[in-house]
């Protein structure tokens, strides 16, 4: 008799959880959405009126709170605190009342209104820059600010160094900083060298707007005219080639590193070429500097004498990104002792991550001390990630023989309980109406603080209601306990199967691709507009319709999963076939385009694979390359496909080739 009822609870809960995710909806309930998706629009575009007329049409639906926010956030400048709290108070239960409080900190911050300030404020390592400038002015008036002498002069002194490491940053800062600086650069306490260094930062990061506003800021011996920037930034390589600076001066030393870092960055071998006549006039410091800048440049730019040029830096502190080029420019070199030194030269934590661990043990394996390689190859195996797939190769392999999931069996009451929870409706209502981001965020302050087991149900519940992308990553979440299955879904198996092998392209990398694109949702559009779970842009979706003769394809079909499936297989297939037919490279042509990838290819001589991909120059494509191929050996494993080591995979990038063409598919 127990057991019968028991199996009327699961079967209750089925039916509870199965009504949530139906979408069966209520003509007044359909009405009311379309005046949320409304309402939505009228904020996005700032039209208050609309926003205001369409707010009582909303009481009582499930997102009420969303439009009251959106109604509260457009005149939060003449907002009365009661209002602010009366919002706080009324929705405590999810992420808009601390969003909510952090505007109105920043508004009180600008009003200089440090009394209610004082009463919200709740300093928080995750607050932006912006909110910590109004923190740290908070603390600096009240423990001190204009006192003559004393203790509060001393506690406002100290408030006010809580902005200096802010100020070490090549972006441009929000304006509540401004007055900050100001203060310590009045009392001394950001020196010239302090300003210089910002200068350099910002130089380094592109930013010359900021790069111009600081120099024409300095100290009046070290002021470098902004008629002097203009001319430089109009052709630099000019500017090192004549290498006409003012040497003797501080300001006109900065000019001429200013004009290599800018030369460097269009053509590091032109501004070596130069920076080789004039390097004798700069102190030893400026001359290490500009060595390890140009070397920088040249290893992004893939030269061949990168390893070389960064020899030549001497003692100099290099910035992160200079530091793991350093160690991609003696990878390209195959320079195996340079690369352990350059990975032993980096902070302790950036040593321990994966990547530079590999790339460690394969410099000891080169280098003779196996044993050590070996106990590095191990410690890595056991994960499923990029590197861990490369060190089960490097150990001799298979990988993924014992992958370590262990899934939660579903308990369907539990299912049903947390999927009556407000913020997860709220959730899911967001993500029918096509709120992504405050979707996630809703799914997010619903998941926080769960332990593995929690996590997974959530992981499941989102798998059954289509919220794939929310499924896999709350399954990533997971510390000790993983269910593999829910990380690395299979949806649309029918769509990817023809596809597949209508395309003769192996299924597991198609996976392996949408995975990272879209995360199976099939009607996402990217904020460069491609759309899709292969996310194709539209320009590239017409060209693989004609590619293939679709005579009845519309832009409006583009997210359609049939059809988006085989564009994208046909894609990716098409430029691996004229890429060496290495999933890598058709992953990095994919990703950012056919013609880097093949301008990414060496020059002469052949060179692995696996350096190949670690060399790649942009981040986010160096990154995707990674993922789609790791996944693509998890989705080997989960399909029961074949198994091809991630070594074979990557095979050797050979020379690029004269008779590559790109074409009005190159994406």
């Amino acid at each position: 008799m127990k057991r019968m009822q028991r199996l009327s609870m699961n079967a209750l809960a089925s039916v509870v959880l199965a009504m949530a995710t139906l979408c069966i909806v209520p003509p007044a309930l359909a009405q009311s959405d379309a005046d949320f998706v409304a309402a939505k629009a009228a904020y996005e575009r700032g039209d208050w009126r609309r926003l205001d007329a369409l707010v009582p049409a909303l009481s009582g639906h499930l997102l009420e709170r969303y439009v009251r926010y959106w109604q509260l956030k457009s005149r939060l400048d003449d907002a009365s605190p009661e209002m602010v709290q009366t919002f706080i108070a009324s929705y405590p239960d999810g992420p808009l009342a601390e969003r909510l409080r952090g505007e109105w900190l920043k508004t009180l911050g600008k009003r200089g209104d440090w009394d209610r300030f004082a009463i919200e404020y709740r300093q928080s390592a995750t607050e932006d820059t912006e909110l910590a400038c109004y923190g740290v002015q908070y603390r600096y008036q009240r423990d001190g600010v204009g006192a003559l002498a004393g203790v509060g002069a001393l506690a406002g002194v100290g408030a006010l160094a809580g902005a200096r490491p802010l100020w070490f940053t090549g972006s441009s800062t929000p304006d509540a900083c401004e007055p900050l600086f100001a203060a310590l650069i009045a009392r001394g306490e950001l020196s010239a060298a302090d300003r210089r260094e910002r200068f350099r930062l910002a130089t380094a990061a592109g930013n010359t707007r900021l790069a111009h506003a600081i120099a024409a800021d300095m100290p009046p011996q070290d002021r470098i005219s902004e008629r002097e920037l203009v001319a430089i930034d109009r052709d630099p390589l000019r500017a090192v080639s004549k290498g006409q600076f003012a040497w003797k001066t501080t300001a006109g030393r900065e000019l001429a590193l200013y004009a290599l870092d800018r030369a460097a960055r269009k053509d590091a071998a032109e501004a070596h070429d130069a920076w080789l006549k004039w390097r004798t006039h700069l102190p030893e410091a400026d001359r290490n500097y500009g060595h390890a800048r140009v070397a920088y440049y040249a290893a992004r730019q893939l030269h061949p004498s990168a390893n070389e040029w960064y020899r030549e830096g001497g003692d100099v502190a290099l910035t992160s990104e200079q530091r793991t080029w350093r160690v991609r420019a003696a990878l390209r070199a195959g320079a195996w002792g340079d690369v352990k030194a350059a990975i032993d030269a980096l902070p302790l934590d950036e040593q321990q991550e994966p990547g530079w661990q590999y790339w460690r043990a394969r410099a000891l394996a080169a280098l003779g001390a196996t044993d050590e390689a070996r106990a590095i190859y191990t410690s890595l195996a056991s994960s499923v990630g990029y590197y861990g797939l490369l060190a089960a190769d490097a150990l001799g392999g298979p990988a993924l023989t014992n992958v370590p999931s262990n899934p939660v069996v579903a308990d369907e009451l539990a299912l049903a309980a947390f999927g009556a929870r407000p913020e997860v409706k709220r959730a899911l209502k967001l993500a029918e109406l096509d709120a992504r981001g405050e979707s996630v965020r809703e799914w997010n302050f619903a998941i926080r603080g769960f332990d593995d087991d929690g996590l997974l149900l959530a992981a499941e519940y989102a798998r059954r209601g289509g919220l794939y992308d929310r499924a896999i990553n709350t399954a990533e979440r997971t510390t000790t306990r993983h269910d593999f299955s829910l990380r690395y879904l299979t949806p649309f198996r029918t769509q990817f199967t023809t596809a597949s092998q209508d395309q003769g392209i192996d299924e597991e990398i198609l996976y392996g691709i949408a995975r990272q694109e879209s995360r199976f949702v099939a009607d996402i559009v990217s904020s460069a507009g491609a759309i899709g779970l292969m996310q194709l842009m539209p320009g590239t979706a017409r060209w693989v319709a004609k590619q293939l003769a679709v005579r009845d394809y519309s832009p409006a079909r583009i997210a359609n999963v049939d059809l988006n499936t085989q564009f994208g297989a046909f894609y990716f297939k098409y430029w691996q076939e004229r890429l060496g037919r290495l999933p890598a490279l058709a992953a990095a042509a994919y990703n950012a385009g056919p013609s880097r990838a093949q301008a990414w290819r060496p020059a002469t001589g052949s060179l692995e694979g696996a350096i190949w991909v670690e060399t790649i120059p942009f981040n986010e494509t160096r990154d995707y390359v990674k993922r789609v191929l790791a996944n693509t050996m998890v989705y080997t494993h989960a399909l029961g496909r074949p198994y091809v080591a991630l070594t074979q995979r990557l095979g050797v990038v050979t020379p690029r080739g004269a008779d590559f063409v790109a074409t009005s598919g190159d994406q």
